[in-house]
């Protein structure tokens, strides 16, 4: 069970190749909702990330937070909770009012994920918004380029933030652990992301690292990513 990063498809794979008869199970909340969304892969299906069965609490709100979203609907929304949820941020009325908003008459929690509801129910996650890049004017998720690098068998682990850029206001950096030995080149890099991505989201930049800095619970280090980035720009 992972509950501070989703498991890659690719990782999922080769686990369940290696441990056939494990559930590899993506367990996705936050402090202020409790257990939102679950994602249960086994051998024989066919593994995804980032897609989950919500929690009956859970929902999609609308871009203003003022509407539930119905499944099936057009755009990116914002991911929402109700039920027994805290009373707000102690003296912090402003972003108490941001994050606790009342919709339809009832008080919910909306931590800050982007997030559609598809027709089928489950929930497509994008990603965090503080964690968008704006490149170009189009806004780029970095979780789904992360997802996107993961598919190349020599990258064992990656980090994607935006870096300042005077062409483009952020340019998409990742920041990428390579497997011991691999001689995996930029250009190898960036098919493996055309190969699952619009162009205009492909990493602009590969830096490579010994390791990629992560918390204890596996979460991502993304303030460190960031400076990496930056100094390597000089």
């Amino acid at each position: 069970m992972s509950g501070g990063a989703a498991i890659s498809v690719g990782m999922k794979a080769r686990l369940l190749e290696l441990l056939p008869s494990t559930l590899l199970i993506d367990s996705g909340g936050a402090s202020e909702t409790g257990p939102q969304l679950s994602n249960v892969s086994a051998s024989g299906g066919e593994p995804t990330s980032g897609l989950f069965l919500p929690s009956p609490a859970t929902f999609v709100l609308d871009e203003e937070r003022t509407e539930v979203l119905p499944a099936g609907h057009d755009g990116i929304g914002w991911l929402a909770h109700d039920g027994p949820i805290p009373l707000g941020y102690l003296d912090d009325e402003a972003k108490t009012n941001a994050t606790f908003p009342t919709v339809d008459g009832r008080r919910m929690v909306v931590p800050g994920d982007r997030a559609r509801l598809r027709a089928d129910g489950f929930v497509e996650l994008l990603g965090r918004e503080s964690m968008t890049i704006n490149s170009g004017g189009e806004k780029i998720f970095a979780e789904e380029v992360e997802q996107a690098l993961l598919t190349h068998p020599d990258v064992l682990d990656v980090l994607v933030v935006g870096r300042t850029s005077e062409r483009w206001g952020q340019e998409v950096v990742a920041v990428v652990q390579l497997a011991p030995g691999s001689d995996a080149t930029d250009d190898a890099l960036r098919e493996a992301a055309i190969g699952h991505l619009a162009r205009y989201k492909v990493p602009k930049a590969f830096l490579r690292v010994e390791q990629v800095q992560r918390s204890p619970s596996g979460k991502p280090d993304y303030p460190w990513a960031k400076r990496v980035a930056e100094e390597a720009r000089g």
